[in-house]
């Protein structure tokens, strides 16, 4: 753990030491440790969010999340950022001998304004950047529709250096360049 934010901070053992210091104290205090397949269990079953069985062509482990069951009006969110937390971790702990990364796919076929949740994203930003960092090694964003491109362009600039790991793209590509044919998910195949 303790490379990770040394890398994040480019060696910087201060700033390391300070940045894990916080995230510790964040593990702590969102009880982390206490969450599990029982306790998300509710969240878990609307489908919005999965790890995927299988690893990528490159090893990652793989974080799904379908966008057009996120429903902000409906769900709590306290409920959907501990759902999120507990798939990190769960991602996390499929990592292979020397990975250290994890792929995100955002499936956004479907997506609506009903399911654009600003708070949300900033919050998963931030987990990522505070308190996972150096973890996601690339997020798609699949089948991207016209109405995501606003929230994107709201979004983007809180993702720092972060902005340069997600790549918009297609199912095929989703299909072609990270998976073989027995690895990909379901909710890719035709």
């Amino acid at each position: 753990m303790i490379l990770w934010f040394l890398k994040d901070r480019k060696y910087s053992v201060e700033d390391a030491v300070a940045k894990l210091t916080k995230a510790i104290n964040w593990r702590q205090e969102f009880g982390v440790d206490e969450l599990t397949e029982n306790s998300v269990k509710g969240m878990a079953e609307t489908g919005k969010a999965f790890v995927h069985e299988f690893l990528d062509v490159n090893l990652r482990p793989v974080l799904i999340v379908v966008a057009s069951k996120h429903l902000p009006a409906v769900h709590d969110p306290v409920e959907d950022e501990k759902l999120c937390v507990f798939y990190v971790e769960k991602a996390l702990s499929k990592l292979p001998p020397g990975k250290e990364e994890i792929l995100g796919i955002i499936d956004l076929r479907g997506f609506s304004i009903e399911n654009a949740d600003l708070k949300f994203l900033t919050f998963l930003f931030d987990v990522f950047y505070s308190y996972y960092p150096k973890r996601l090694g690339q997020v798609l964003f699949v089948e991207a529709p016209s109405v995501f491109r606003p929230l994107w362009q709201l979004t983007k600039p809180l993702l720092k250096s972060y902005a340069s790991l997600a790549r918009f793209c297609s199912v095929d590509t989703v299909r072609k360049e990270y998976f073989t044919e027995a690895t990909l998910p379901a909710i890719f195949r035709n």
